[in-house]
């Protein structure tokens, strides 16, 4: 990976060298007319968590997802 000084948008702990991360793409036409913005996630989890960053927010994610489809 690249070495970056981001931030994970779940933790909000800093994505530093070396830590593998991932990057997901955010489209918001209403504000930046179509330009992308970025989300960047731990991909692997500390030693506290049983999940990864980008686990628990794709896991949120779906949730919400079904509850929406279900109401």
């Amino acid at each position: 990976m690249i070495g970056c000084s981001k931030e994970c948008d779940y933790c909000h702990r800093s994505i530093v060298s070396g830590q593998r991360w991932v990057r997901e793409k955010i489209y918001a036409p209403a504000l930046d007319a179509g330009v992308p913005s970025y989300h960047y996630y731990h991909v692997e989890p500390f030693a506290e968590q049983e999940g990864s960053c980008w686990e628990k927010h794709t896991m949120e994610r779906e949730i919400s997802r079904a509850t929406t489809y279900a109401a």
